[in-house]
């Protein structure tokens, strides 16, 4: 459950929909009496939802890799234990230094981990600098994540490498040990072939495998979870690719812009044809990438990802199919573990166009900071639910108050991430500030032309 765009939506069902098991779900009795639940400030919240996501990424871990678990069942703690995402791990890189940062553990203990994890990435599968979708933690080897999908996949790495360029950032400076921690993150990054990926044309393409090359043929291209690819690759002093890569293929030659509006809300950018897509693709690439004052000339993403953030909102406001529960408070669709018609888990990139009446905490968690009182009203929503809603490592992934108060015992590293990262960037910065400290973003950044 990956990365992805919509167009890999049938992949996602693969990995994600099919592994129904004992204890995974347990649908709440209305007839129950609810809880009186004590009620947090709004510090105190944000504190709580750091504190306890943290936890996915430090004890819910790969135990041999240190890196993050594509995802954790509570009620069943073995299942997929030794396959790693790429892309998850990127976020794990992050949420370890805020667990520095808020003192969830020592500088010693964070910096064991992340060497732990780095050494473990230095010594796994690559395919041309990029690694796969999902690893095992055991040996390093590829997972083929589908049939032909068994080599680079270039949006997991690019999300690890925003996870490598702020550790490089946040221990250079520090003791000798720190330093060369910070080096070596910097050359793991540093290594990715972007320009391979691009098969000499004005396009970055997703996979490449040893076995069936470029086969699967999927560009990188349009308004979703992609842009940090094109600036990396941009940034990278090695193997960059050039602006028109980005023109060309991301922007169109323009043709991402739109005029479409959707609850009178402009869009900016066309979706991926998909109307108004899940919100995930306002966080992944952000997470590093400070949108406050980013422009360039297609796009403000500030604008861009706050309205995407209020449609997605007044979606559920003004909830068009009628889904119990929905409002001002239960609001927030991405792609997460979802409800299937027969009430088993699945997994599905829910958005205004494919809302299944399944809510996923990370999506108004996660926005917090384009849209601060409007996530934290959802937060305290999802909290004072927290006997149905709160595991072992923080929010559950998704839930459905329509049927019943459904829920899914379940996490998963990419929704668990932006949680913790994007909260600590509206409380301090902290990951955005490292980020965009890096030389090699700034080179990438001016190359093709952004402002920020």
């Amino acid at each position: 459950m990956r990365i992805f765009s919509l167009v890999l939506i049938g992949l996602m069902c693969f990995s994600c929909g099919s592994d129904d098991g004992p204890g995974y779900q347990e649908p709440y009795n209305p007839n129950d009496d609810d809880p009186v639940v004590e009620t947090l400030t709004d510090e105190e919240l944000m504190d709580l939802t750091q504190e306890t996501t943290f936890k996915y990424f430090w004890d819910y871990a790969d135990a041999n890799s240190g890196a993050a678990r594509e995802r954790y069942h509570p009620n069943d703690p073995t299942n997929s234990e030794n396959i790693v995402t790429t892309g998850g791990s990127g976020f794990g890189l992050m949420a370890i230094l805020v667990g520095i940062e808020r003192g969830y553990i020592s500088r010693a203990e964070g910096f064991n981990r992340l060497s732990q994890i780095v050494d473990f990435f230095e010594g796994a599968d690559r395919f041309h600098g990029a690694w796969s979708h999902w690893v095992n933690g055991t040996n390093g080897n590829a997972i083929a994540f589908s049939t032909e999908d068994n080599g680079g996949d270039l949006v997991e790495t690019a999300l690890l490498a925003q996870g490598l360029i702020c550790v490089k950032e946040y221990f250079k400076n520090g003791s000798t040990d720190e330093a060369a921690l910070a080096t070596q993150a910097d050359e793991l990054w540093k290594g990715i072939e972007w320009n391979w990926y691009t098969q000499n044309q004005n396009a970055l393409y997703w996979h490449w495998s040893p076995n069936n090359g470029f086969s699967i043929n999927l560009e990188l291209k349009g308004y979703n979870e992609t842009l940090i690819a094109f600036i990396l690759g941009a940034a990278s002093p090695d193997f960059p690719i050039p602006a028109e890569v980005y023109h060309q293929g991301w922007a169109g030659n323009g043709n991402i812009v739109t005029s479409t509006s959707q609850y009178g809300i402009p869009l900016v950018l066309d979706h991926a044809g998909f109307g108004t897509g899940p919100l995930f693709w306002a966080h992944y690439s952000f997470l590093g990438l400070n949108p406050t004052n980013l422009s360039d000339q297609y796009a403000n993403y500030w604008d861009l990802n706050v309205n995407h953030t209020n449609i997605n909102y007044q979606h559920s406001v003004i909830n068009p199919n009628n889904f119990a529960g929905y409002g001002e408070d239960c609001w927030g669709l991405t792609a997460s573990y979802s409800r299937n018609s027969d009430g088993s888990t699945g997994y599905s990139a829910h958005s205004p166009e494919n809302d299944l009446g399944v809510i996923s905490p990370t999506a108004a968690i996660s926005s917090i900071p384009y849209t601060p009182e409007k996530s934290l009203a959802a937060m305290h929503y999802f909290y004072s639910k927290k006997d149905i809603l709160m595991g072992p490592a923080g929010f559950y992934d998704a839930f459905s108050p329509h049927y019943n108060d459904w829920v899914t015992e379940r996490y998963l590293a990419i929704d668990q991430g932006p949680e913790i990262i994007m909260i600590e960037n509206y409380r301090s910065g902290l990951l955005w500030n490292l980020f965009m400290h890096n030389e090699d973003i700034h080179n990438g950044l001016d190359a093709l032309g952004f402002n920020y």
